[in-house]
């Protein structure tokens, strides 16, 4: 376990060496900075190349970062502005829905939630950022999986419990489901994931109009249905909050 842990520490001190020295450094002067042997440095190296982290010049040979540090960098900077484009937003929302409100964007195959703004009211209530919901029954997993095409790969691949009597885990049904989200522009989830609780979501989209998230409300059944139904002012709310949010990045109209 200790080689493991060293060899990581290794790792990321060879990525700030090349994030921070110049453009492209050779494999000594690698070895050199870190006090490694070349062998060690070079095994290394090669395990960051084979995962797209390092890339190395054919024609000098000398190593510089990758792509997909790139990729994984914008990543982290696109959750990092929907978050803080939505903070005021999802603010209001809590507010007038008198509900929690979730903002979520796809992880792996499940929903990471980035930001959580309570109810406001004086009940006890726990934090859930950093939480992963599932993608099949929640409303924010619906929306990303009838937005984002990535999303509705992950969901098809994913393990599918049934969460309650209500959960939906039929391949057909669901595909269903996601059609009535595109045709609606919202998704809702009524005690599919935890009896008792309802939702309603909407997708979020970027500049270049591609989906980056979703936001939405949970709360109680009795709160958020009136009648049976779903109270249309918490769904326009929802779909105005999720605009609002878009168009501060950038997407214009909706």
């Amino acid at each position: 376990m200790a080689r493991n842990i060293q060899s990581l520490e290794r790792a990321a001190a060879m990525l700030r060496l090349l994030a921070g020295g110049e453009r492209r450094l050779g494999l000594s002067e690698i070895a050199s900075a870190l006090g490694l042997a070349k062998g060690t440095a070079h095994g290394i190296l090669r395990t960051l190349q084979a995962e797209g982290f390092v890339e190395q010049d054919s024609a000098s040979g000398r190593y510089q970062l990758g792509a997909e540090l790139l990729r994984l960098g914008n990543s982290y900077l696109d959750v990092h502005e929907l978050r803080a484009r939505a903070l005021v937003w999802t603010d209001d929302l809590a507010r007038s829905s008198g509900e929690s409100v979730y903002l979520g964007v796809l992880h792996q195959q499940g929903v990471l939630i980035v930001h959580h703004v309570f109810r406001p009211d004086d009940s006890r209530q726990v934090l859930e950022v950093g939480a992963m919901h599932p993608l099949h029954s929640t409303a924010l997993g619906k929306v990303l999986a009838a937005y984002d095409p990535v999303a509705h790969s992950e969901a098809a691949e994913a393990d599918w419990p049934v969460l309650t009597t209500r959960t939906v885990v039929d391949p057909e049904a669901f595909e269903g489901v996601l059609d009535i989200t595109r045709a609606r522009g919202y998704a809702s989830d009524v005690e599919e994931t935890w009896e008792g609780i309802a939702s309603v979501a909407a997708p979020i989209h970027d500049r270049r109009r591609m989906p980056v998230g979703a936001v939405g409300i949970t709360g109680a059944v009795e709160r958020v249905q009136k009648d049976g139904e779903l109270r249309p002012d918490l769904i326009a709310a929802v779909r105005d909050c999720a605009r609002a949010v878009s168009r501060d990045l950038g997407a214009g109209r909706f």
